[in-house]
């Protein structure tokens, strides 16, 4: 049998995730190089393991799926490491089933999240706030 080799990336707010699926292998999920059982903290790794329990196929037991993520904080690596995991998957079993369930389940796992932070402007502390005036 011939050995396949996916590669997919996924994006949310600055955190960056890029995905390898490798078939026929062990079968483990492996995160900056760190089992996904022992990943934490323990909510990101609830998290992760849902898209996979979503899907449930016989062939995803037999797939080595390694990720390395950077930047961003917790939340935004864990939701760029369920987005490249679940392209990756989707891109292996190329069913319109898997598509129909991930899509049911969370619209943004194929397509991503295009939200990022305003940029702050002058005249003011963050983005939207300025300095109050008064002309009494």
């Amino acid at each position: 049998m011939a050995k396949k080799i996916i590669q997919s990336s996924g994006k949310r707010k600055t955190a960056i995730a890029r995905a390898i699926l490798n078939y026929p292998v062990k079968g483990q999920i492996k995160i900056n190089n760190v089992p996904l059982q022992l990943y934490e903290p323990e909510i990101a790794r609830m998290r992760i393991q849902e898209v996979i329990n979503v899907i449930s196929h016989p062939k995803i037991e037999k797939c080595d799926i390694s990720v390395s993520v950077k930047g961003g904080g917790t939340t935004g690596q864990t939701d760029a490491v369920r987005i490249a995991i679940s392209k990756a998957i989707y891109k292996f079993l190329k069913t319109k089933s898997i598509e129909h369930t991930l899509r049911e389940y969370d619209d943004s796992l194929l397509s991503g999240d295009s939200r990022r932070t305003e940029p702050k402007k002058f005249g003011g502390k963050k983005a939207r706030s300025r300095r109050q005036k008064s002309f009494r």
